[in-house]
C-alpha cells in the first residue's frame, strides 16, 4: 500500500503542493497523512497516525527529508525503525534517485552500511541548515532591534474617542462591555489604557 506524508510547519503554511504530489503518484486521500507542525520532534498526530498504520511492505513517500524531521538523529532513527523494524520502505521524492530503501535492500548487509552513512551525511547537513537559519533569524532581529523595530502588534493609543468613552463608562451611562466595544478594544488593552488615562490624568 502506498503512503503519503505531508509535512509544513506552521497553520499558514499551504500544504497543496505535497498533497498534489501524492495525488499524482496514486495515493488515496485516506492514507495522506498532513500534519501543521514543526519538525523537531515526532510529536505530531498525523505522523504518530501513520506509525500506527504503516505496514511491512508498505511505501511511505515524502517530498523531501526534511518533511520527515528536522532533528538529525531523529531522523535516522524513524527511517530505520519504518526501513527494518516495521520492514515497509521510504521513497523521497525530491531526491528519488538516492532515497529510495528498496534499493539499499537489494544490496544487502553492505546496502545497509551505504544507507547508514549517506543518511547520517544528509541528516548532518539538513540540520546544519537549519541551525544557520535560526542564527540567521536571531541575528537579524538583534539588527532590528538596535535600529528602533518593534515586534508584535502596535500599541493602541489613548484618542481622543476613548477619552470620550471612557468619560461615559466612568460616570455610569455606559458599562465597561459597551465602552469596550465602542473602542475595539479587549478587556485587558481597554482597563490597561484605562489606567495609564487616569495616572496620566493625576
Amino acid at each position: 500500500m502506498k503512503i503519503g506524508y505531508v509535512r509544513v510547519s506552521t497553520k499558514e503554511q499551504n500544504t497543496e503542493r505535497q498533497i498534489k504530489k501524492m495525488n499524482e503518484i496514486g495515493i488515496e486521500e485516506r492514507y495522506i497523512f498532513v500534519d501543521k507542525q514543526s519538525g523537531k520532534d515526532f510529536n505530531r498526530p498525523q505522523y504518530q497516525a501513520m506509525r500506527l498504520v504503516i505496514r511491512e511492505g508498505d511505501l511511505l513517500y515524502l517530498d523531501s527529508l526534511d518533511r520527515l524531521g528536522r532533528d538529525y538523529d531523529g531522523i535516522i532513527a524513524e527511517w530505520k525503525y519504518i526501513t527494518r523494524e516495521v520492514n515497509a520502505d521510504i521513497v523521497v521524492l525530491e531526491n528519488e534517485s538516492l532515497f529510495d530503501s528498496r534499493k539499499f535492500k537489494t544490496m544487502g548487509d553492505l546496502g545497509k552500511l551505504l544507507e547508514d552513512q549517506f543518511l547520517s551525511m544528509l541528516s548532518y547537513v539538513a540540520e546544519q541548515e537549519r541551525k544557520k537559519t535560526k542564527q540567521r533569524q536571531s541575528e537579524g532581529i538583534e539588527v532590528a532591534l538596535k535600529k528602533g523595530v518593534k515586534f508584535g502588534r502596535p500599541k493602541r493609543e489613548i484618542t481622543n474617542e476613548f477619552i470620550a468613552v471612557y468619560d461615559e463608562w466612568k460616570s455610569g451611562s455606559i458599562t465597561a462591555v459597551q465602552a469596550m466595544r465602542k473602542v475595539g478594544m479587549k478587556p485587558n488593552t481597554f482597563y490597561r489604557r484605562a489606567s495609564e488615562y487616569e495616572e496620566r490624568s493625576i
